[in-house]
């Protein structure tokens, strides 16, 4: 009998054929994870993605014939099942700021090692949270410039201090058992509310609630931050 345990299909999109190849060597080495195709530039990327639904494509910013934050657009509708992670050595505001609002579910830094995206991966799979450290103060600034504007929008439905404290215990990045545990809750219980969390605040995804939050400051750079050393 095969086993029934279901792999976490994969995609690759990057303009560097060396570094996709290594990205495939690196994933390939686990058994939960299957590599389904590998994208040259963003046209391809989208084409992929609707040809075969991957659960997580794994993509660059700069790429030929269309830009990541415009693949991730497309990729969004054509396949709304598949979650975007950005991997890329570009951490500048607009390219951040610009993946997150077209619906990235997390963003890595390439200075990461193959251990964190295998561990990225498996947590965007498991609907989690997946952000650089270095990106959060990024969030946080355009949050910033974006209620100097007035371009801010808010949530229309107000948040329960209970909602509110699982929204910033997910900003630490903390899974559901992890904010159970602290909150003493069942991870059914955490889960409703995040739903509900999603919600009210018309996302489908922990990091477009992270981002809403800290853009409309539900969020402080504070509740962002890795409390671990405080435990």
């Amino acid at each position: 009998m095969k086993n029934s345990k279901m792999k976490i299909r994969i995609a690759i999109a990057d303009d560097h054929p060396l570094l996709r190849e290594a990205m495939r060597n690196v994933l390939e080495q686990h058994e939960d994870m299957k590599v389904l195709g590998e994208a040259s530039d963003g046209e391809e990327a989208v084409k992929l993605s609707a040809e075969l639904k991957p659960d997580i494509i794994v993509m660059d910013i700069v790429m030929p014939k269309l830009n990541g934050i415009e693949a991730t657009k497309q990729i969004r509708k054509v396949s709304p099942t598949t979650a975007v992670l950005v991997l890329t050595a570009y951490d500048d505001d607009r390219y951040v700021t610009g993946l997150l609002e077209a619906g990235a579910a997390g963003y890595l830094l390439k200075s990461a090692r193959g251990e964190v995206l295998v561990k990225a991966i498996r947590a965007v799979h498991a609907g989690e949270s997946v952000l650089h450290p270095t990106i959060i103060a990024k969030i946080l600034k355009y949050r910033m410039r974006m209620e100097a504007e007035g371009g801010a929008q808010k949530t229309e439905e107000q948040l329960s201090d209970r909602e509110l404290e699982i929204l910033k215990l997910t900003a630490k990045g903390m899974s559901n058992k992890d904010i159970a545990k602290r909150l003493f809750l069942s991870v059914r219980t955490v889960k409703a509310h995040l739903s509900n969390i999603f919600n009210k605040m018309a996302v489908a995804s922990r990091t477009e609630a992270i981002v809403k939050g800290a853009r409309e400051g539900l969020l402080t750079l504070e509740d962002m931050s890795d409390d671990e050393s405080k435990d």
